[in-house]
């Protein structure tokens, strides 16, 4: 499976990011997901 920023799963991590729920250290790696959710992120700053 390939996430791309679309994907649920990723938005969900995103949001627990950026609410401060967890970190980005603490997003598994999964497939790319970490990849992707760092990617959203850092294009968000």
């Amino acid at each position: 499976m390939v996430f791309t920023e679309n994907s649920g799963l990723v938005k969900v991590w995103v949001s627990l990011v950026l609410a401060g729920t967890y970190t980005l250290d603490q997003v598994p790696q999964l497939s790319n997901l970490k990849d992707v959710v760092t990617s959203v992120i850092n294009n968000m700053k």
